[in-house]
């Protein structure tokens, strides 16, 4: 029997054994001894650490005397090998092994040194180690000294060369171990897919705004003097291309007086390129002059105060001879205003679960207010994601991403419960940010790095809001990794998170939720909401491709899903959640009003008598009507406090419409943009859409009625109305200015509190008399 949704789905909390064998307290703090090092968000995972620095007088194997040497390090069934030396009797290899513990079956290590050989390796010598003589190091102390090793062949005896090492026993807070070769991974081969498998820490590319301020621009040769030109601007900065409006002044001497912008990333790569054209035909324009300019001498701009705007020479190129191209050496000009923007948060991400709110100068930047650090624990239940040798398997890595940095685990091949237990430190300059965890099976194990090759497959991801937890807590969760699939939500297993957010000044960051949530110059020159989708689209498409070309690449489908780009895209389960999240919004008010109307209707005799003492002492002691709703409001507050929530928020699938979606709306919310679907589900998708853009059509010509009514009281549009209505203000301003407010308050709320038997089913005469006002709906087609 399935289990139901809601238990498959939800959160659970752990008490693992942090910090080897420190065990989680009840309000999630670590009790035991001191810790040893700074992993005390993590298991504890012991490994064998051997370093294979170089060797020295290796004897020659070959006819020629000539040696290619490289070692094999072996304990028990795993066996890792350096890279190898061409003809080379003094190599230095450099390399690091790691032998997990809990897989070792062997009491010796055998670090063999061997010349590589076209049909067989030939052997040189080999070193042998007790692992019970085997020392243990625990960060900060500091590293093993690598020792030389004398090699000995198959019998024990003493052979010519020697071979320098370091071995010991540690765990995975060792420096040694991003870069080390893992026990883990001993079926992966080659140079590229054991870069594809080790973490990696990695740093967004600096974003910045560049504004361009087209002024005018002088002296344009046009190529056709007898007519007016159409002169516009276009600006290119790398895939951007922005134009600005034809010149109302069409002539040689045109005015825009126009912003365009763009997102630029450090270092600057590639030139602003601007060109003046004239729009000759519909479909044929004519470049009159281009300008380079490179960014690096661009102004910076930290705040609104203007820039001096400069002059730039146009250059202007005609084709001769086919492809050569001759330089005019006089040219027109151009007048602009360009600065980076240096005050503004470049958006890649969408502002409702931002990690970093600070503006892109660092000049700008305040002080950290404390440090969020996160355990990738282990995975479990994680489902097959691909087929290989016939046989179902999972590759899993996570990658987690808060503010500019984004870590990534290591690799844990064929295993559908990995575990990591790696942990990574932040800065935290804002807690109304997100953090962004993802699983991903890795898919580039085997030379998948063609273009067009495979993809990694997302299993699953979670976002922890910082404001949600509470300072110095150890928050030990298990949470689902939930993806949404064309046939429905889909449960892809479980990641174990360990996460603490350390507050270093609670001042400062109680002063934060004064501030605003972005950088000063997002309100005093608001950018569109046109210009911010447009911006953030290019934001996103730069950093993907710059971290598309760190070394071993965070690929584009990986950043894409971890930005969630595509979310603004239509989707009828995500407008029906949005809906839904309204009508819960607008339930307490839906309440509070059943609750009225039962005092007015006197369903609770005893209350409503109770009602109209407190209403008597409001009237009559006016004074104590704010101070009274901010005491109940407070009183309710710490009413809450008892069941505040204990756990971080986590996906809720019942909130996102996900668990009970239409199988046709998930194909549309999947479909690609332009669609790819049949003729006939299109039109089936737009006669949906036309239904239901009909029922908001007629509600907001409903409220556009009720405005319209409001303003024919005065507008005479009826004269009989406004005449009663204007007839009624001269009354009631000359019973107002003659009756006490307090007489008038108390008559009108024990009006409103009447007991039932003085009411009618009837609407009242006011409501009545405003249902009659002339609305324009009469008034169109």
């Amino acid at each position: 029997m399935q289990r139901p949704p809601q238990e498959d789905f939800s959160l659970k909390e752990t008490k693992p054994h942090l910090g080897g064998g420190k065990v989680m307290g009840r309000w999630g703090l670590v009790t035991g001894d001191k810790l040893t090092s700074t992993y005390d968000l993590v298991e504890q995972m012991q490994y064998l650490y051997v370093r294979v620095v170089k060797a020295k007088d290796l004897p020659g194997k070959d006819l020629t005397g000539s040696l290619d040497p490289y070692v094999e390090v072996k304990l028990g069934n795993y066996r890792g090998t350096t890279r190898h030396f061409e003809k080379k009797s003094n190599p230095e290899w450099s390399q690091v092994f790691a032998f997990s513990k809990d897989r070792i079956q062997a009491s010796v290590l055998e670090v063999n040194v061997k010349d590589k050989d076209v049909v067989k390796d030939d052997f040189v010598g080999r070193v042998m180690l007790d692992l019970n003589e085997i020392p243990k190091r625990v960060p900060p102390d500091s590293p093993l000294a690598p020792q030389w090793y004398r090699l000995e062949d198959r019998h024990g005896n003493k052979v010519r060369g020697e071979l320098m090492l370091a071995v010991w026993m540690g765990t995975q807070a060792d420096e040694a171990f991003p870069e080390s070769w893992h026990s883990d991974s001993a079926t992966v081969s080659g140079a590229d897919a054991l870069a594809n498998i080790r973490s990696k820490v990695y740093l967004s590319p600096k974003l910045w705004y560049l504004r361009v301020n087209v002024i005018e621009a002088q002296d344009l040769i046009p190529g056709d003097r007898s007519r007016f030109p159409e002169v516009y601007v276009k600006a290119i900065l790398g895939n951007q291309a922005l134009k600005t409006r034809v010149s109302m002044s069409k002539t040689i001497n045109p005015m825009w007086n126009e912003d365009l912008m763009f997102v630029a990333a450090e270092p600057f790569e590639e030139p602003l390129i601007l060109s003046v054209e004239d729009r000759v035909a519909p479909n044929k324009d004519e470049v009159l002059g281009i300008c380079a300019i490179p960014l690096q001498y661009i102004d910076r701009r930290l705040d609104h105060r203007p820039i001096n705007s400069k002059w730039y020479n146009l250059e202007k190129h005609i084709i001769v001879e086919g492809e050569k191209k001759k330089e005019i050496k006089f040219a027109s000009r151009i007048h602009m205003r360009l600065y980076l923007e240096g005050g503004y948060h470049v958006l890649d991400e969408s502002t409702h679960y931002s990690s970093d709110l600070r503006p892109t100068a660092k000049q700008l930047w305040k002080s950290s207010i404390g440090v969020l650090e996160l355990g990738i624990l282990n995975a479990t239940g994680l489902l097959p994601m691909k087929t290989k040798d016939g046989r179902a398997t999972t590759d899993a890595y996570c990658v987690a991403k808060y503010g500019q940095k984004w870590v990534r685990t290591r690799t844990i091949i064929d295993s559908f419960a990995p575990k990591w237990n790696e942990q990574y430190t932040w800065e935290v300059f804002d807690p109304c940010t997100v953090i962004t965890i993802g699983v991903f099976d890795n898919c580039h194990l085997h030379g998948g790095d063609k273009p067009g090759g495979a993809r990694d497959s997302r299993i699953g991801k979670v976002r922890i809001r910082l404001s949600t937890l509470e300072t110095g807590r150890v928050y030990t969760h298990s949470y689902p990794l939930l993806v949404l699939h064309p046939s429905g939500v889909k449960k892809m297993g479980e990641i174990h998170l360990a996460v603490r957010f350390t507050c270093s000044s609670l001042l400062n960051m109680m002063h934060m939720y004064s501030q605003p949530l972005l950088p000063k110059m997002h309100y005093i020159f608001p950018l569109t909401v046109t210009q911010l989708d447009s911006l953030r689209h290019q934001a996103t498409q730069i950093v993907a491709m710059r971290l598309s070309r760190a070394e071993p690449p965070l690929r584009k489908e990986i950043v894409e899903y971890m930005l969630d780009v595509g979310s603004h895209m239509w989707s009828m389960r995500r407008s029906k959640a949005n809906v839904f999240r309204i009508m819960g919004i607008l339930g307490g008010l839906i309440a509070i009003g059943k609750w009225f109307d039962q005092i007015c209707n006197w369903k609770n005799p005893i209350t409503t008598v109770l009602i109209h003492i407190l209403f008597l002492i409001l009237v009559l002691y006016p004074e104590l009507i704010l101070p009274t709703i901010f005491l109940y409001l407070f009183l309710i507050g710490v009413w809450y406090y008892r069941w505040r929530p204990r756990n971080p928020p986590h996906m809720d699938t019942r909130l996102s419409c996900a668990d009970n979606a239409h199988p046709d709306e998930l194909d549309e919310e999947f479909d690609t943009f332009p669609t790819s679907r049949p003729p006939d589900i299109i039109r089936m998708r737009y006669d949906r859409l036309r239904s239901i853009a009909g029922r908001i059509q007629t509600v907001v010509g409903d409220i556009a009625t009720q405005g319209e009514r409001l303003q024919s009281l005065l507008s005479w549009r009826d004269p009989r109305a406004t005449a009663l209505f204007v007839i009624f203000c001269l009354i009631t301003a000359i019973v107002l200015y003659v009756t006490p407010f307090q007489v008038l308050a108390l008559v009108t709320g024990f009006y409103v509190l009447r007991h039932p038997r003085f009411r009618h089913k009837l609407p009242s005469a006011p409501l009545n008399f405003f249902r009659r006002l002339p609305a324009r709906t009469d008034c169109m087609l």
